[in-house]
């Protein structure tokens, strides 16, 4: 973390921690919050946890597992052919269970008859993944299924644990199809077994070994309560006035990785020299992801086991990160700095922060509230008063109103941080879905009026 920056001066009692605009009732909402935090108590009891590590397989076993990965790939991109052209033609879409007769079809079918030498488990779990795919694209959580790559997330997965055994004494796993595979045992695998996945990356083959037990509710070592602003200059500063300094893990490899990829387009497609290029980009690609998740996990383990409540902002990356590039009949604005701001942006992993540091404080028994994001760098803790005028550069916050300075990204934190206490004490909504900021209620008013 960076050096700390001066705390805030306590504030008369006339003045409210809270902005005037956002008083909300104290009833509504409290029973569902607090139901869905005896949930997460219940969840947490029941851990499921993933194990993953580094396959020493054979020749023989790494080319299965390549056909194993194309087999599952090819059902996969299949299965989302026939719901497209289902779709075309008006037809409802087409569930898991008749999806997998089809499945039985292909297998037996005389165009592809390699689908018999993959297992059939990870093949009907292909189409269970298409499944899940469709059903967050209709709830709005994810955009719509794509065709997968090869080389690309190359993966499939043993659903049934009575076909798996796992002997951690010397060090290898049973797999059906590809026999008994050697691991390199870091750590122990702790739990019920549930499902493998084997995986590739960067030219290495992963296993990844999911249990579940049962633990005793974990509970904080710590009283304290804690907001997080996240930005580009800075990775996350805290309420407390501390920092951490991001990483910026893309933008070290930059250069070397854009040297590497004019390289390998000079290569002949397909041919040995392209496949090495090929192979040296996707190992720049390999650091860079392993460096970013090496930070992200050391950060929020630090944040998690040392304050009982986190509040973040309830971000959405994905439309924060959207191209400005436009179409043929609106072109973009400023292009080529928003795809700058949206490099810097995904290179700091926000997305990731959040998942870790929600299952940490789960573990921990803290917990993690993400709080609407509006106006939370524009807003006054002191006096509450809203203005864009507030934030005079990207680093200077100094309240119109009341005089009040202090660094913006402390101010959004301190502010992130008051909305999760009255979101626990009033009930007032935790998850808003809105990302952008929005324009003073003042100035809205006046243009109502």
């Amino acid at each position: 973390m960076g050096a700390p920056l001066p705390l805030p001066a306590k504030q008369d009692s006339d003045h409210s921690a809270s902005p005037k605009s956002e008083k909300t009732p104290c009833l509504p909402g409290r029973i569902s919050l607090w139901a869905v935090i005896a949930q997460r108590m219940i969840e947490a009891m029941k851990r499921l946890q993933v194990f993953k590590y580094a396959l020493m397989p054979n020749g023989e076993q790494a080319r299965d597992m390549r056909r194993f990965a194309g087999s599952c790939r090819y059902v996969f991109n299949k299965a989302l052919a026939m719901q497209k052209a289902n779709h075309e033609a008006g037809h409802k879409f087409i569930g898991y269970v008749a999806m997998a007769k089809h499945l039985t079809g292909w297998r037996n079918g005389p165009d592809t008859p390699w689908l018999k030498q993959a297992p059939c488990h990870p093949l009907q779990h292909a189409l269970k993944d298409l499944e899940k795919a469709y059903k967050n694209f209709f709830a709005k959580r994810a955009d719509f299924p794509r065709f997968k790559r090869k080389g690309s997330g190359d993966a499939f997965r043993y659903p049934d644990p009575k076909q798996i055994k796992l002997d951690q004494a010397n060090n290898r796993l049973f797999l059906p199809k590809l026999g008994w595979l050697r691991y390199r045992n870091s750590r122990e695998v702790l739990g019920e077994l549930r499902n493998v996945t084997v995986s590739q990356s960067g030219g290495k083959w992963f296993v990844s070994i999911q249990t579940q037990r049962e633990i005793e509710q974990a509970l904080p070592t710590t009283r304290t309560a804690i907001g997080i602003d996240v930005g580009i200059a800075r990775f996350a500063t805290l309420s407390d006035a501390s920092f951490i300094a991001p990483l910026n893990s893309f933008r070290k490899h930059q250069q070397r990785l854009a040297r590497y990829q004019r390289r390998m387009s000079r290569k002949v497609k397909f041919s040995n020299n392209w496949k090495t290029a090929k192979a040296r980009v996707q190992r720049i690609y390999t650091r860079i992801a392993n460096a970013r998740k090496d930070f992200l996990h050391k950060t929020t383990t630090t944040i998690s086991q040392n304050h009982a409540l986190v509040c973040i902002e309830d971000l959405q990356v994905r439309k924060l990160s959207r191209s400005s590039r436009g179409n043929s009949e609106q072109h973009g604005k400023r292009v080529r700095w928003k795809s700058g701001l949206n490099r810097a942006m995904l290179d700091q992993g926000w997305g990731e922060f959040r998942r870790q540091l929600d299952y940490k404080m789960l573990w921990n028994g803290g917990m993690l509230l993400a709080v609407p994001p509006h106006h939370t760098s524009q807003t006054c803790p002191c006096c509450g008063h809203i203005a864009k005028d507030n934030r005079q550069t990207q680093a200077q916050f100094q309240c119109v109103d009341c005089g009040y300075e202090n660094h913006a990204d402390v101010v959004g934190a301190i502010n992130v941080l008051a909305r999760g206490h009255r979101v626990l004490a009033c009930g007032e909504s935790a998850h808003s879905g809105r990302s952008m900021k929005q324009e003073p209620t003042e100035a809205t008013t006046q243009i109502t009026a």
